[in-house]
């Protein structure tokens, strides 16, 4: 039971971090480009509780990792925060600027991989200890959930910030039918992410790759 606790621990920092510092993100540079809608109602912060969703930051991914301890089976971690809201109206320029909102969240998760590299490289460094074994943990799974998270939003799919940046890129006779597929992309997301193994094919090759850079970068 201690052992579980402490995993939960290890598990909870690193991912409450990159799925809500994620949204934060948005909301601050949608702030530099004109649209305080994220400000207005306290989203442009860097404290975590106003950004939990209950059931997608919490529940969901409590549920899955309880799961794969009493099942013995992989932990499929998936989770998500309270949207940022955005009112593309109120940039500066709407079709350009959001191609700089929708990356801001993927760039997040970027820097803080590389963060969590620096803490793995200074844990492993360290004198061998239980907090310095712990931190390590901690720094693992950081930079897991972030070229997890990173990779998964940069998907070209609207809603997901991938499929935001190529709307914002592609011509308008192109965009606009990638655009009107948001409100049935939601579909393929789930279907993606219930999938397991299709998801993991098409973001893996991606995802290690940001893991073996960011070893490489901190020498480890």
């Amino acid at each position: 039971m201690i052992a579980i606790v402490i995993s939960i621990l290890i598990m909870a920092v690193p991912v409450i971090l990159a799925i809500t510092l994620h949204e934060a993100a948005h909301g601050y540079v949608a702030l530099r480009f004109g649209d305080a809608t994220a400000k207005e109602l306290g989203r442009v912060s860097l404290n975590p509780i106003v950004h939990v969703d209950p059931v997608g930051t919490l529940a969901l991914p409590f549920i899955l990792f309880i799961f794969s301890k009493l099942s013995g089976t992989p932990m499929m971690l998936f989770g998500w925060a309270k949207p940022v809201p955005i009112n593309a109206w109120r940039l500066r320029r709407p079709r350009e600027d959001m191609r700089w909102v929708a990356a801001a969240g993927p760039a997040s998760n970027l820097l803080m991989m590389l963060a969590w590299a620096v803490v793995l490289r200074l844990a492993v460094s360290a004198d061998e200890s239980s907090a310095s074994a712990v931190m390590a943990q901690m720094a693992q799974v950081g930079m897991e959930i972030n070229a997890v998270l990173m990779v998964f939003n940069l998907l070209p799919i609207p809603p997901l910030d991938g499929g935001r940046i190529l709307v914002s890129v592609l011509p308008r006779e192109l965009a606009e039918p990638l655009q009107r597929l948001e409100p049935y992309s939601m579909i393929i997301i789930m279907v993606l992410a219930l999938s397991g193994s299709l998801l993991g094919q098409l973001i893996r090759p991606f995802t290690s790759a940001s893991l073996q850079l960011a070893y490489s970068l901190v020498g480890l």
